[in-house]
This record gives C-alpha cells, sequence and structure tokens, in this order.
C-alpha cells in the first residue's frame, strides 16, 4: 500500500528547480577523523554517488581501531527561490531522483503527501523493517506566498540504530531559520548522535524572542490605541494619537489583532508533545553500546529544553489571550463611537428636515393669503356674474333713442337692488368665518405635532445616550489605569452605572 500510494503521489507532482548541496557530519572514536563538510552539488552522478557514498563521497580508510561513531548527512536545499517550490503536489528533485534518496536512506514515503501541510507539523514513527530499524521524522512548515514569494521549510530525517547516522533532506526558503539552524547544527557537530537534534534547534529558533517581542509590541500598540478610543492613560503623551480618525483607528485595530495571532501558541504546545513522545521512542530502541552519558545528558537537556517551551508556550498563551480581550473591549467601545456619531448625524438630518418643513409651512402660510383674498373677492364675482344678466334694466342702445346717445340717462335701476347686498355681504362673511375656523383648527393640530416633533428630538438624543452609556460603562470595570484620573473616571463611571432609569410620559427612558 505504501509503495501504491507513493507512486501515484510522485506521478502528480510538478518538478521545479532549486540549488542542491550536501552537509556531511561523522564522527569517529578519534577525533581526528572526525569530518564536517558542505559543498553544492552540481551534477546528476554527485548527488547519486553521494546517496550510496561512492567515488568522491567514499568513505575514508581508518587505522584499525577507529570506528565510525555516529553522524548526520544531509541533501540540503538552502534559500529556495522558485514560488511553488512549498505548493501542493510539487517536488524540487526529478522523480526518479527523489525516489532513489528515499528508498536508499529509508526516508518516510508519506512526506510526499504532506507537501500540502501549512503547519507547523511534525511527525515521528518507526518504519516496519525489525532487522534494520530506522526511526523516521517529518517536520515542516510552509504557508501560501507573501508578495509572490514563497515561504515555508521542511526536514525529512531517518536514523538508522545500526550505524548511528542521521540522513535527510532539508529545504527552507531565505525568509526561514535554515540556513542558521544549519550553522547551529556544524557549531553542535559532536552531538550528532542524537536525531532529533536538528529538528530540536529549527525549533528554537522558530520560539526565538522574536515572537515575545511581536507580542509586546503589541501589547504597546493596544495601549495606543486605548489611550485613542477610551482615553485610558498609561501611555508617553508623544504616542498619543495626533487626530482621532475613526477609519484610521479601526485598521490598526484590525492590523494589532492580526500580529497578536502570529505564530500561535497552542500550535506549538502541540508540537512539543510530539517532539518528546518522539524522543521517548528513540530512547526505547537505542542500543545499549550507544546509551552513552553524553547522550543520555543531551537527551536530558533537550528534554528540560522543551519543557521550558512548554512553560514559556503557556504564559504566551495567557498574555495573547488577554490582549485578544482588550482589543475585542477597545472594538466594541469603537463602534459605540461610530453608532453614536450616526446618530448625531441622524439628528443633524433630522433637524435639517425640520428646517425644510417650516420653510414649507412659510410658503404655505404665503399661499394661505391668496386664498385668502380668493376667498374675499370670489363671492363678489359671483353675484356680479348673477346680477350681469337681465335682472338690471339700464336702457342703453338705440332701442331706447339716439344710437349715439351712450349716456344712460334714461337707465333704469331696479328696486331688489339690495338683494346684491343682502346676499353677497352675509356670503362673504360665512366664507370668512368658516375658513377662519378651519384655519385656527389646522393651526391648533400643526402645533400639537411641532410640540411632539421637539420633544422626539430632545429625548432621542437623550435615550441614544443612555443606551451607549449601558453598554459602555460595564467596560470600565476593566480599566487598571492608575492615578488621579483613572481613579477618577471609574468612579464617575460606576456612580452612573448604579443610578437608576426612570420611565419618561413618552414611554423612553432617562437615567436620573
Amino acid at each position: 500500500m505504501e509503495d501504491y500510494l507513493f507512486r501515484y503521489h510522485l506521478e502528480q507532482c510538478h518538478i521545479v528547480k532549486e540549488k542542491t548541496s550536501y552537509l556531511e557530519i561523522l564522527n569517529y572514536s578519534d577525533a581526528a577523523y572526525n569530518t564536517c563538510e558542505s559543498h553544492p552539488l552540481l551534477t546528476g552522478d554527485d548527488f547519486e554517488n553521494y546517496l550510496q557514498r561512492t567515488g568522491a563521497f567514499s568513505p575514508m580508510k581508518l587505522r584499525e581501531g577507529v570506528k565510525l561513531q555516529d553522524g548526520i548527512r544531509l541533501i540540503v536545499q538552502k534559500d529556495a527561490e522558485h514560488a511553488d517550490t512549498f505548493a501542493p503536489l510539487h517536488i524540487s528533485l526529478r522523480p526518479e531522483t527523489y525516489e532513489l534518496m528515499l528508498r536508499k536512506w529509508h526516508l518516510p514515503f508519506r512526506a510526499i503527501e504532506g507537501s500540502s501541510i501549512v503547519g507547523p507539523f511534525f511527525w515521528c514513527a518507526h518504519d516496519q523493517d525489525d532487522d534494520d530499524r530506522h526511526l523516521q521524522i517529518i517536520f515542516r512548515k510552509s504557508d501560501v506566498r507573501k508578495k509572490a514569494k514563497t515561504r515555508g521549510w521542511e526536514i525529512m530525517l531517518s536514523y538508522s540504530y545500526k550505524t548511528g547516522i542521521t540522513s535527510g533532506f532539508v529545504k527552507g526558503t531565505s525568509s526561514s531559520d535554515i540556513v542558521t539552524s544549519l550553522s547551529h547544527l556544524e557549531a553542535c557537530r559532536d552531538q550528532t548522535g542524537h536525531p532529533l537534534l536538528l529538528p530540536m534547534i529549527i525549533l528554537s529558533h522558530d520560539l526565538s524572542h522574536k515572537g515575545d517581542t511581536r507580542q509586546r509590541d503589541a501589547r504597546d500598540w493596544l495601549r495606543r490605541l486605548e489611550n485613542a478610543i477610551t482615553m485610558r492613560n498609561e501611555i508617553d503623551e508623544r504616542e498619543v494619537y495626533s487626530d482621532f480618525d475613526v477609519d484610521g483607528i479601526n485598521r490598526d485595530l484590525v492590523e494589532c489583532h492580526s500580529q497578536v495571532l502570529w505564530k500561535r501558541p497552542q500550535a506549538y504546545q502541540e508540537i512539543v508533545k510530539e517532539i518528546k513522545d518522539a524522543m521517548q521512542k528513540f530512547m526505547e530502541y537505542v542500543p545499549e553500546e550507544r546509551r552513552t552519558k553524553t547522550l543520555t545528558a543531551l537527551h536530558n537537556n533537550m528534554l528540560a529544553r522543551l519543557e521550558f517551551y512548554r512553560v514559556k508556550l503557556t504564559g504566551m498563551e495567557h498574555y495573547i489571550h488577554t490582549t485578544l480581550e482588550r482589543l475585542h473591549i477597545q472594538r466594541q467601545a469603537l463602534y459605540n463611537i461610530m453608532a453614536q456619531k450616526e446618530s448625531k448625524l441622524n439628528l443633524e438630518i433630522a433637524s435639517q428636515q425640520r428646517r425644510v418643513a417650516h420653510a414649507t409651512k412659510r410658503d404655505g402660510t404665503a399661499m394661505k393669503t391668496l386664498s385668502l383674498l380668493g376667498a374675499v373677492f370670489l363671492p363678489g364675482t359671483f353675484m356680479a356674474s348673477i346680477f350681469s344678466m337681465t335682472f338690471f334694466d339700464f336702457n342703453v342702445g338705440p332701442n331706447y333713442g339716439d344710437p349715439s346717445d351712450s349716456s344712460g340717462d334714461g337707465a333704469q335701476v331696479s328696486n331688489l337692488l339690495w338683494l346684491y347686498f343682502a346676499v353677497t355681504v352675509p356670503l362673504t362673511l360665512i366664507i370668512l368665518v368658516f375658513w377662519y375656523w378651519i384655519d385656527k383648527r389646522r393651526e391648533k393640530k400643526y402645533a400639537e405635532e411641532d410640540v411632539e416633533i421637539e420633544k422626539g428630538i430632545d429625548t432621542m438624543e437623550k435615550d441614544i445616550l443612555a443606551i451607549m452609556r449601558k453598554k459602555t460603562i460595564s467596560k470600565a470595570t476593566t480599566w487598571t489605569s492608575g492615578g488621579p484620573l483613572g481613579a477618577s473616571k471609574r468612579t464617575i463611571l460606576l456612580k452612573k452605572e448604579r443610578a437608576p432609569l426612570k420611565e419618561a410620559e413618552d414611554g423612553t427612558y432617562e437615567m436620573v
């Protein structure tokens, strides 16, 4: 099954080219024969000769009594540059060369199935060859490209209990600590008898002071944000935000949150646990002749270091949890401030609309005047049109004398002329009284609506501020800022928090 799965994945892999070199550290019973060499592998023949220790890489002749004790032999691809070198189903060796390396050195076939693992990832197990048992290790960490540059590192190791030699493949980009870790390994060349030495070195560089410094910088950034948002006075005056830009502060909150989540401690706590289990597996099968005081002391030292990292990661986990909670509080406070600004904007819009309504009302008053004039003159006009009929006889025209006579001396006025005034005047008065009654009734209604609008605008802001205080006062108990300024803030806010709410006549609540 293992062979089938290995070949199946190998056939799907794409090939990328990377510069390849080797690192060989061998320790003998006579320290004069100890070697530490690192050179490029320029041709395929050099690669195969190094794997099989033939040609220029053949074992040196030793004098009688000198034996090979332990060592480490690595194929190295440091400063990997190809954009897809850590992409899923990509390998940086030819398929036949890659397969030869894994079979010759008893490296884990499962490594090719983990090409898509982002990590950090650590796996360790024994192979199934009881006659020549090997401890196999996979340790890797990779990520997607950043600014079109690949990122990550991986190691595959196999430790032979017969020879004490650790063989493996190491690859890393320039952003990783592989180059520094290999230099560290060369400095510890006399301790290569332990197969977990290189994984421990890589882990120590991955958990260096950079992570602690980043968390401290994030906490310092958080205090500046707390000063800008909730006026917490724990920073120097030179670090205060020059202006309160909501968009800028919101971006800083997101960026600070991202920085806090860098290298999650829980993931590395699992790595520490897995490496401890791997060290226990190694000590169960290591031959007695190799279980020297030096190896035992190194093993115990590495266990103590792992315990140190466990405690360190636990403390960092608590520190990060506190930072994230405080960031959450500041984000909620910022959202409340934004909501308050939005409510004020809505109030301003409402006031502008009210002004427009009043202007419309004034225009309506002008129209009312025109309507009043029409109401005054319309009855007379109406009655004049009636009396312009044959109701009156003015005796003007050729039927009553000289056609050129238009003086109207012969005109006759009906005795019923009083009817015009008797009807027009009362009708006009009735219309004016009716209009006045309707206008007063409308004015009263408009006055009541204006009062309600003004009352709503006045109480709206109070209600919003009361809700804002209710949401934000509970956060005041987390303030630990020292000095009289911080104490006075907490006292005021706690007094407001204990103040009861009184229900107003319009159904709203206001703090008393």
